[in-house]
């Protein structure tokens, strides 16, 4: 399959790197204090950390819940590793031609992304950026914004349905998901990994034995 498109919008997460084994452990600290018996679970996969928070304790309670989350997160970082086919497919990237769009804050989407081996696009969208989170489709239309091409000439990378539904709702040319858990997503087409993957002269590649649908 051949797609032509002008830029490539990914999350990271889940995307381009597996945190999910630090985060995890940091969440479920974290509910021990905040909320017991809490477990991230799918639904809340791609979205802040302080929309969670916001849904889970007492607004008295919420700046000191969400400084902890963050802080357990950041401490799990260098866990963090490239999964596969990321670092093949970004360094064959063109300059300005993608971005990377994560829900995570500035801080500790850098430092994931530096444990994972990955320098960040300087258009970098983290969750200090605009005033919603995913699924609103906010952060992908300041994705797009920020390296100047148009969403509807972009593709979106996700592997959260909320994720992907943001990216629609965000007008996206092409909605790409990473996974089994977004078989059932508005994702047009379903993929195991970004390995084969391959973007030159604005045409996005993949190969058919890649796709789950």
């Amino acid at each position: 399959m051949q797609t032509p498109l002008k830029g490539l919008l990914f999350d990271n997460d889940g995307v381009l790197v597996d945190s999910m084994p630090g985060a995890l452990q940091a969440w479920v600290l974290w509910g021990e204090r905040y909320h017991p018996g809490f477990d991230l679970s799918a639904e809340y996969h791609g979205r802040r950390a302080s929309d969670i928070v916001a849904e889970l304790v007492s607004e008295d309670k919420f700046h000191d819940a969400l400084d902890y989350i963050n802080q357990l997160e950041l401490d799990q970082a260098h866990s963090t590793t490239a999964l596969v086919g990321t670092l093949e497919l970004l360094v064959s990237l063109p300059d300005g031609a993608w971005n990377i769009v994560t829900g995570a804050n500035p801080e500790l989407a850098r430092a994931r992304l530096s444990a994972a081996g990955i320098v960040p696009p300087q258009a970098l969208v983290t969750a200090a950026d605009g005033q919603k989170g995913k699924p609103d489709p906010e952060p992908y239309l300041l994705g797009a914004q920020k390296i100047g091409i148009p969403i509807a000439e972009c593709a979106v990378f996700e592997d959260a349905p909320a994720g992907l539904t943001a990216g629609k709702l965000a007008g996206a040319s092409l909605l790409v998901g990473i996974g089994e858990q977004t078989l059932d997503s508005v994702a047009d087409l379903v993929i195991v990994s970004l390995a084969g993957l391959n973007y030159s002269q604005g045409l996005l590649e993949i190969p058919d034995e890649v796709r789950l649908r």
